[in-house]
């Protein structure tokens, strides 16, 4: 038997047994204060009956071997679910119980702990049936040859023990359905546990990855980003002190240092779980503006700005489109080869518009999106936005996102200097 088992169904307990382990292990303590309450009313009485001593002496071994069987046999069948020391101990039951009740005295007081452990121990509902039909005829028996050695009370006490066997097999029934039902429910709430448990595991495990997917994409996004322009701009230093000019490469190193302690703060923000730290100095549009200026700079390409006051913005969806916009412009120094770059950031609705379009080498039919734009798509749409990626070769790109935001009306402000470029017109 084995109480990780799911137990039988009702109709199939006759044949095929319920596994009563860990009904025996929950109720065990129970069943323990019911056996010692009985047999030590039962000694008590056994000593203060004025039996003869012979008598006496015999039915105290007869209690003391019950006493025994029951901490062997029967307490080590319910700790290991063990059917064969519960028949032992239920074959050595009946043995004393008959036994004793020929003896004489109030030995059928104990038949209150022999009928409950019948049924307590047996697998099988056919089992707690013949054990009791074995004890009630064996009590019966016994007790009226003592009674009658001739046998002639035996009719009487008959009728008295048919009495008895049908309401010990009406409790046993019950306390059968009782182990039943305990058995099931837990055996169910042990599956719910289960269940629960994996629930839990799986939810763990999909914030784990989903963490780990947020963080690669900061990572991407901010210091990934970061480490490719101090790259292309330590190449560019190089290239000026090759040829002489110092100063050009004093300001590339500059940059350098600009770059560097940007990425500094923006690891120190990742560690810490903050917004990135160009939020904090002036909100989106200022970080958009200091991005797109220092874009310039660094690669010579002309940007020109259109942005919005940021009020009404949650940190979240600015944190969304400061990434995206770092992203396109990322995939403009890297992949566009463009020599303009239309920065455009707008309140339309209810929703955020960013745009940022370029004049660059363009898209050809059936470019894959890479790690950048897989991760800026993964950002817009958890935060309930779209994002449109367009392109013709040679007539350059448009990124175009949006993001809800609350319906409030802000006013627009205008930092560009260059016109347009018409490839945002199209």
């Amino acid at each position: 038997m084995s109480a990780s088992a799911p137990p039988p169904a009702a109709d199939a307990s006759e044949d095929e047994g319920v596994d009563r382990h860990g009904f025996w292990l929950r109720t065990l303590r129970t069943w323990d204060l019911f056996f010692v309450a009985m047999v030590g009313v039962y000694s008590v009485a056994v000593v203060v009956d004025p039996m003869p001593t012979g008598r006496t002496v015999l039915a105290l071994v007869h209690v003391a071997v019950l006493v025994v069987a029951y901490v062997v046999l029967g307490r080590g069948a319910a700790l290991r679910g063990d059917a064969r020391r519960a028949d032992a101990y239920l074959a050595v039951l009946v043995v004393v119980l008959v036994v004793q009740v020929g003896l004489g005295g109030i030995g059928s007081v104990l038949l209150f702990v022999a009928y409950s452990h019948i049924w307590f121990f047996s697998r099988r509902r056919v089992a707690g049936v013949l054990w009791s039909v074995a004890l009630t005829v064996g009590v019966t028996v016994s007790g009226a040859t003592r009674l009658r050695p001739d046998g002639a009370g035996l009719a009487e006490i008959a009728g008295q023990s048919a009495v008895a066997l049908v309401f010990a097999i009406v409790l046993g029934l019950w306390i059968t359905q009782v182990a039943e039902q305990s058995e099931e429910r837990a055996y169910l709430l042990e599956e719910l546990r289960a269940a629960q448990d994996e629930l839990a595991a799986s939810h763990h495990a999909a914030g784990v990855l989903a963490e780990r997917a947020r963080l690669a994409g900061e990572i991407h996004d901010t210091l990934a980003q970061g480490f490719t322009s101090v790259v292309m701009l330590a190449q560019a230093a190089s290239a000026e002190l090759d040829h002489g000019r110092a100063a050009q490469a004093r300001t590339r190193l500059g940059h350098i240092e600009d770059v560097a302690r940007d990425n500094l703060a923006e690891a120190r923000a990742l560690v810490a779980a903050f917004a990135p730290p160009g939020l904090d100095d002036g909100g989106l549009a200022a970080a958009v503006r200091r991005l797109a200026q220092r874009f310039g700079e660094e690669t010579g390409v002309r940007v020109h700005v259109e942005d919005v006051t940021d009020d009404g913005i949650g940190r979240e969806q600015q944190v969304v489109l400061l990434r995206a916009a770092q992203e396109a412009l990322a995939n403009v120094r890297k992949h566009a080869g463009a020599s303009a770059v239309t920065l455009r950031l707008a309140r339309t609705g209810d929703d955020v518009v960013l745009e940022v379009v370029d004049d660059g080498a363009g898209l050809a039919p059936g470019t894959a999106e890479g790690n950048g734009l897989r991760g800026m798509r993964a950002r817009v749409d958890a935060a309930g936005g779209a994002l449109d990626v367009t392109g013709t070769p040679g007539a350059g790109t448009r990124v175009r996102l949006r993001v809800p935001a609350p319906p409030e009306d802000l006013p627009a402000t205008t930092t560009a200097v260059h016109p347009p470029h018409p490839q945002e017109q199209q």
